[in-house]
C-alpha cells in the first residue's frame, strides 16, 4: 500500500481510500458479517482511510462501519464523515444541525472524533451559508476535539474555487471527475496543491457508468455517455479486461490526488481492488478506450441548484 499527505493537515492516506457508502445497503442489501470482515482485511491490506455518511442508507453505513471499527485501534486508520445531507432531498447546513449532526455521527461511529469532517454536497444548499455559517460551526468543533479538518464535497467543480477563496478549507472531495470518461479535476489540482488544500478522488468507475454491468438506472448521466461507457466496456471485454479493473487503475496511477475512494461491501472487493493497485497499467488499451470516449470527454450533467452549477 502507499500512503500520500493530505494538504497541510499532516495526515497520511492509503492511495485506495475504502468507501463505506455500500454498507449501508445504497447498492443492494449488504450481510453486516461480511461488511465487517471487509473493514478487517482492508485494515490487514493496508488501507487507513474510510469514508461514511448519514445518508448513506439512512444512518445505516455509519452504524455498520462503527461496529467493524470496534476492535481497532484508532491509531490505526483515518475517518471521514459528513454533515449537510441526510436525503435525496433533505438538507440542512444550519449551524445547530451540524453541530447536532457531528454528535449523531460519533455516537453511531462509536468514536470520540473524526479525523475529517465534510460539508456534503453543498451544491444543494446555499455556498453563502455554508462560508459563513457551516463551516465556522464546524471550526468550533475543531477546537473542541470533536473533528479534525474540515472539507467540502459535490459534483460541480466550480463549488470548491468559489467557497475557497472566501474561506479557509483543509480539503476537497470531488466526485465522478477523475475517472477514463472525465479528468477535469485535474484542471483544478495546481492552484488547490498550491494552496495546500488536499484532494480526494471519489467514484472512479463514474458511479457504475465504468462496468460490465452499467449504471443503474437512476443515474443521471446524459443517454450520449450512457452509450460511449458502454461501448468501452464492451471493447474492454473484447480483449479479455474487465473495464472497471482498467479504470481503477487509471485513477490510482494519478499523484496529484491523496486517496481514490472505492465502494467496498465485501472482503474480495478489496482484495481484488488492491491487486489493481499493484499491477502495471496496460497503457496500448487505456489509449484505445480513451480514444472510444473522445466524444464524451468531460461530458457531465447537472447537479443541486442552477445557480451553483453556473457560478464562476
Amino acid at each position: 500500500m502507499q500512503y500520500r499527505l493530505l494538504g497541510k493537515t499532516g495526515l497520511h492516506l492509503s492511495v485506495l481510500g475504502f468507501g463505506a457508502s455500500p454498507l449501508g445497503g445504497v447498492f443492494g442489501s449488504v450481510d453486516e458479517r461480511e461488511a465487517i470482515r471487509a473493514v478487517h482485511t482492508a485494515i490487514e491490506l493496508g488501507v487507513n482511510y474510510f469514508d461514511v455518511a448519514p445518508y448513506y442508507g439512512n444512518t445505516q453505513a455509519e452504524r455498520v462501519l462503527g461496529n467493524a471499527l470496534k476492535t481497532i485501534p484508532r491509531d490505526a486508520y483515518h475517518l471521514s464523515t459528513k454533515v449537510g445531507r441526510y436525503g435525496d432531498t433533505d438538507f440542512d447546513f444550519s449551524a445547530d444541525r451540524v453541530t447536532r449532526s457531528v454528535d449523531e455521527s460519533l455516537r453511531r461511529l462509536n468514536l470520540d472524533y473524526v479525523d475529517l469532517i465534510i460539508c456534503h454536497d453543498i451544491e444543494f444548499g446555499s455556498l453563502e451559508q455554508v462560508i459563513n455559517e457551516t463551516i465556522p460551526a464546524l471550526r468550533r468543533l475543531q477546537a473542541a476535539g470533536k473533528v479534525g479538518y474540515i472539507g467540502i464535497s459535490g459534483l460541480p467543480l466550480q463549488i470548491f474555487r468559489h467557497v475557497s477563496k472566501q474561506t479557509e478549507i483543509d480539503f476537497i472531495l470531488s466526485y465522478c471527475h477523475y475517472c477514463l470518461n472525465d479528468t477535469s479535476l485535474l484542471d483544478l489540482a495546481p492552484s488547490l496543491n498550491a494552496e495546500g488544500i488536499g484532494i480526494i478522488n471519489a467514484s472512479p468507475l463514474s458511479m457504475g457508468l465504468l462496468t460490465e454491468a452499467g449504471p443503474p438506472e437512476w443515474h443521471p448521466a446524459p443517454a450520449m455517455l450512457k452509450a460511449k461507457c458502454a461501448e468501452a466496456a464492451r471493447y474492454c471485454r473484447s480483449k479479455g479486461v474487465d473495464i472497471a479493473q482498467l479504470a481503477l487503475q487509471f485513477s490510482l496511477a494519478q499523484y496529484d490526488f491523496t486517496s481514490t475512494l472505492v465502494g467496498i461491501s465485501r472482503p474480495e472487493e478489496i482484495v481484488a481492488n488492491i491487486q489493481q493497485l499493484n499491477q502495471k497499467l496496460d497503457k496500448e488499451l487505456l489509449s484505445e478506450v480513451q480514444a472510444i470516449l473522445q466524444p464524451v470527454h468531460n461530458l457531465s450533467w447537472l447537479s443541486g441548484r442552477p445557480e451553483n452549477n453556473s457560478i464562476q
